[in-house]
């Protein structure tokens, strides 16, 4: 446009009227030499003048002036097209677009308008546009680059893994395991150096027990504390719920930080002693005054099916019917068992086992609503469990919203989130009974009594069909899942806000209020039908009911200050915390007919209370020398008044050695640093009892009344205790070295680590009469954990179409128990543990001072010529020499169920748009006891003289037994393995019918196989006794993610 201004001066030039140096051309004739002279200068000037106006206005017009813009994004390195690359008009809140397949965009701006492009792993450019000619826009890559700027969670803050002191791990969304995850837990398997992550069953929401670095005490609490946006939670379960922490939906995750020594777990106190891991979710579309919100949308799906991985071995009905026969003719077993012979060939196993289906889908909306970013989240998952009628139904709900006020002076981070779960849990007595029952009987055999199911009865009703159940024989499978309905519904709502202020006239000071609390309810009901033959021997439990409610209040207050002066960097922070933990239930259980004696209710209620002040030191030197000191002072509501504080110090120091003048970087040596700490942390979760200082009554049985005259009357006993108990305390030595190699392609760190836990509790014999039982609970362990970890990331290609990124770490963890008694006692035999099936009160291992935790305590087998286990002659272990029959004397400490060594590894290779992982693990040294071979692979269970058949194992071929030998090594195995987690395939794309969505479709097995030699079910055992009989399943799962 052409202002009015500039009009005037173009139409008085035009006219010859414009004046200089207060001339006019009527006062010219007088002076006609000087004026034409003038005229001649005027006339030049005009024209300049219009020359310049005409640029001026072609300019104007051509910066109004709109066009396509096309161009191309790559990778400054190797020229790889960046695909799916984020292109927006600096400025515009919508104008905007992503890169296609081939890299490439085009976007409708005006001439002069900045393109703000950006690309996850790149730095972000800002590119002018000049003309409409095509644009070739490189971006340098950061994802080696910044392998030191990883934010950790440290407790109370954040930190650069770069300047991290203590021993920390961080893993980020894209390392997380893969496969059907339905709890947080199972994100973690085979990914950290020093954390074991087992799977505890092939339930469908089945937990996985985590240990970072061994166990930290005996009779006490060895999980991790875990917090998830700065709420600690507890760590004990609730009623009706497999797996408390499956009401997390593991796609609302963004990183997970494990703490390992004492000098970044003490910050957290009386809870940490077993490690801490810190979960955070994750947030809204972050602002960027040049980059403006861009709404996103993310839709992750995927469908499964599942079937037992493996099953346990037994005799099929035709073989069964041959090893009875031979059992009578050839090994004096009574002829009475031939009778009770059925002609079905029954594979009951397969009966109770299904192929599970399984979805999974979750929705994610971020954005930002002026300047305030939010995050909604929606995930539903149907999961289907192996054994039949068993499933797992959950809902979440999620919002986060991250408003900041005054310029920023305000900032907040809000969180709300509901889980409803629905667990149908299926009966898993079928599977024992699928091993037992007699393959040769029918499932129905057309009783009346028993709903048709086919079921032993006593001989001496003289009727197999009808007459009463036999109370110890093993019951049909089939009507142990049909005949019993056990459900439950949990509920879960946690909301927190988290509130940072800076301090007015004070920049560098920030005040943090941290909110949080946390409801769970849970109901619970397990009916058992009146047809249902087992029913009979205790109909007052036919119908159980239960209920109970937690609650959790967190109040965090505590101020950060950071400063920097001269060579020196201080962030100093200090706090107040309160937390409130509530608990409260009901227990009930009645038959279906309300005349049946027994029915009870049983409530109870109960809470704790902690209170702590803590404080963080973090100190820097010329940027080369770094030094920690933390310090937390925790009360206790659960220990009495002259042990309820406990102060736990920690100190660490780091040396950025690459800093160094001497050393420097380059090349090959990236990043070097040389880590020292020691600290304290403790453990106050000290068993069931909430307040175990304190006296407490414990109430009879309704078998154990004492009668006086005709009536009968329940009595209470006062339970031993320990008014002194007090904390459990770790003491850490740790030191580390963290490096990066090769301009970026190899990093990672190796830690050397000595954990010492004392004042264990533990259950020591104390004189007659001195208290109210004949042991008594209290603080006298110590126990140590020592070892190496190291953890290794490398990527040895990095081409235009082709990337591959390899992943190993590797545990070795030595652990002994030092102390058990308040003086030594060389007569002390130490604490039995290691519970079988089998008997009354049978256990395999110890807690014995210089050996590890549950060593084994067996028998050494003595073995014939052949090779073969001679039945009930064991190896005289008391010095006299020969063999002999067994006792106590004869037993010897053989081996740990915890591994030597276990290493985890993990690779992903990416081929243009293909992308192919997998993750392993391999545990070496582990042994475990093959429970269910010594309790169900005998020859003198085929047949009970109370009239019944039972099914055992075929590893009965490999001992011979026939009684049992609960304590026979031959049982005992190397379970040492290597189990392939999960292997993926997947296709990425960047474009839907031309529409800017991107995404990838993937295929991928879980569990997909194990090497092993372990004769069991699975090498994979908790605390080394395997009767566990529930297979873990094998997975195949089609999935989808989308992304706009």
């Amino acid at each position: 446009m052409i202002k009015p201004q500039q009009a005037k001066i173009i139409a008085n030039y035009c006219q010859g009227k414009i004046s200089y140096l207060g001339l006019t051309r009527s006062r010219k004739q007088n002076f006609s030499a000087e004026a034409d002279k003038l005229e001649k200068y005027a006339n030049i000037k005009k024209m300049l003048l219009i020359i310049v106006f005409l640029i001026a206005q072609s300019s104007s017009l051509l910066l109004a002036q709109e066009a396509e813009v096309r161009g191309k994004v790559i990778s400054a390195e190797d020229g790889t097209e960046l695909i799916g690359a984020n292109v927006f008009e600096k400025g515009t809140m919508n104008n905007g677009t992503s890169t296609d397949i081939n890299g490439e965009f085009k976007l409708r701006v005006k001439i002069g308008a900045v393109l703000v492009v950006s690309y996850v792993g790149f730095t972000k450019e800002e590119v002018k546009v000049v003309d409409d000619k095509f644009l070739n826009i490189g971006l340098k890559q950061e994802a080696l680059e910044l392998k030191g700027a990883v934010v950790v969670g440290i407790g109370y803050g954040e930190v650069k893994k770069s300047d991290a002191t203590g021993s920390v791990t961080a893993i980020s969304a894209k390392d997380f395991s893969r496969g059907t995850i339905t709890s947080p837990q199972e994100l973690l398997i085979g990914k950290a150096p020093g954390v074991i992550a087992n799977s505890l069953g092939g339930a469908a929401g089945a937990g996985t027990k985590i240990r970072i670095r061994g166990g930290s005490s005996i009779k006490g609490n060895n999980d991790p504390l875990i917090v998830v946006d700065n709420i600690p939670l507890e760590s004990s379960g609730i009623s009706g719920m497999a797996n408390p922490l499956s009401t997390i939906n593991p796609n609302d995750i963004e990183s997970i930080s494990i703490l390992k020594d004492a000098s970044a777990t003490a910050i957290y106190g009386s809870r940490a002693s077993n490690g801490v891991i810190i979960i955070k979710t994750k947030k809204g579309a972050a602002l960027d005054k040049d980059y403006p919100s861009k709404l996103n949308i993310n839709y992750n799906g995927n469908v499964s099916l599942a079937s037992p991985a493996d099953l346990l071995s037994v005799f099929s009905g035709s073989e069964f019917r041959s090893l009875i026969e031979d059992r009578v003719t050839n090994h004096g077993l009574s002829s009475a068992a031939l009778s009770r012979l059925g002609s079905s060939n029954t594979d009951w196993q397969d009966q109770i086992y299904q192929t599970a289906a399984s979805t999974d889908h979750n929705l994610s909306i971020s954005h930002a609503i002026g300047s305030v970013p939010y995050r909604v989240s929606l995930g539903y998952l149907n999961q289907g469990g192996i054994l039949k009628y068993n499933t797992i139904d959950r809902k979440n709900i999620g919002l986060v919203i991250n408003p900041s006020l005054f310029d920023g002076g305000l900032t907040m981070d809000i969180n709300a989130n509901a889980s409803f779960i629905g667990n149908n849990f299926s009966n898993t007595d079928a599977i024992g009974s699928s091993i037992e029952f007699d393959p040769t009987q029918p499932i129905k055999n057309g009783n009346t009594r028993y709903g048709g199911y086919t079921a032993w009865t006593e001989i001496s009703s003289n009727d197999p069909l009808n007459g009463a159940p036999n109370n110890i024989a093993t019951h049909n499978p089939v009507a142990r899942l049909n005949y019993r309905d056990n459900t439950s519904d949990a509920k879960r709502y946690t909301l927190g806000g988290k509130f940072d202020y800076k301090i007015p006239y004070l920049t560098n000071l920030v005040a943090t209020l941290n909110l949080g609390y946390d409801y769970y309810n849970t109901e619970g009901k397990d009916i058992t039908d009146t047809l249902a033959s087992w029913s009979y021997r205790e109909p007052e439990t036919q119908i159980r009911e239960y209920s109970q409610t937690k609650k959790n209040s967190l109040l965090d207050f505590y101020l950060n200050y950071k400063t920097e002066f001269s060579a020196n960097k201080v962030d100093l922070t200090g706090g107040y915390s309160y937390q409130h933990f509530y608990n409260e239930g009901k227990n009930s259980n009645r038959a279906w007919d309300p005349t049946v004696a027994g029915a009870k209710t049983t409530p109870y209620k109960n809470e704790y209370f902690l209170v702590s002040f803590f404080g963080r030191l973090n100190y820097t030197l010329l940027d080369k020398y770094l030094l920690t000191f933390t310090l937390r002072n925790d009360g206790s509501s659960r220990f009495s008044e002259d042990n309820r504080w406990g102060l736990f110090p920690a100190v660490a120091l780091a040396w950025k050695l690459t800093e160094e003048s001497f050393i420097g970087k380059s090349d090959v040596v990236n990043d070097l640093k040389l880590r020292l700490s020691w600290g304290q942390a403790g453990q106050q979760d000290v068993g069931d009892n909430y307040y175990p200082y304190i006296p407490t009554y414990t109430g009879s049985t309704s078998g154990a009344y004492y009668q006086f005259g005709d009536t009968f009357y329940p009595t209470l006993r006062p339970d031993a205790y320990d008014a002194n108990l007090k904390w459990e305390t770790l003491t850490s030595l740790n030191a580390g070295l963290d490096f990066t190699l090769f301009s970026n392609r190899l990093s990672g760190s190796i830690e050397v680590y000595k954990n010492t836990s004392d004042d264990l509790l533990n259950s020591i014999p104390i004189p007659v009469g001195s208290n109210f039982s004949n042991f008594l609970l209290t603080n006298v362990g110590s126990m140590e954990n020592k070892g190496i970890e190291l953890g290794l990331n490398y990527t040895p290609i990095l081409e235009k179409d082709f990337s591959w990124e390899i992943g190993a770490n590797l545990t070795y963890n030595q652990n002994e128990i030092t102390k058990l008694t308040l003086v030594d006692d060389s007569a002390y035999t130490g604490v039995n543990t290691g519970g079988i099936s089998g008997g009354v009160g049978n256990n395999v291992q110890k807690f014995i001072v210089g050996f590890p935790a549950r060593v084994f305590f067996l028998f050494d087998q003595v073995y014939d010529a052949d090779g073969n286990p001679v039945e009930g002659l064991y190896v005289d272990k008391s010095g006299k020499g020969g063999n002999v029959s067994g006792n106590e004397l004869n037993k010897y400490y053989y081996h740990s169920p915890d591994p030597e060594y276990l290493i985890g590894v993990s690779s992903k290779i990416n081929y243009k748009q293909f992308d192919l992982s997998f993750s392993g693990r391999i545990s070496l040294g582990n042994y475990v006891y093959n429970n269910n071979a010594s309790n169900r692979a005998l020859y003198q269970q085929v047949y009970n003289q109370s009239g019944y058949l039972s099914n055992i194992l075929t590893d009965v071929k490999e001992t011979n037994f026939t009684t049992a030998q609960y304590w026979s090594n031959v049982y005992l195995e190397n379970a040492s393995y290597f189990k392939m987690d999960y292997i993926s395939l997947g296709y990425n794309f960047t474009s839907v019918f031309g529409n800017n969505i991107s995404g990838r479709l993937g295929l991928s097995v879980q569990n997909a196989f194990t090497i092993t030699n372990y004769t069991g079910l699975d090498p994979e055992v908790d605390n080394g006794i395997d009767n566990n009989i529930y297979p873990r399943p094998r997975t195949y799962m089609l999935s989808v993610s989308l992304n706009y």
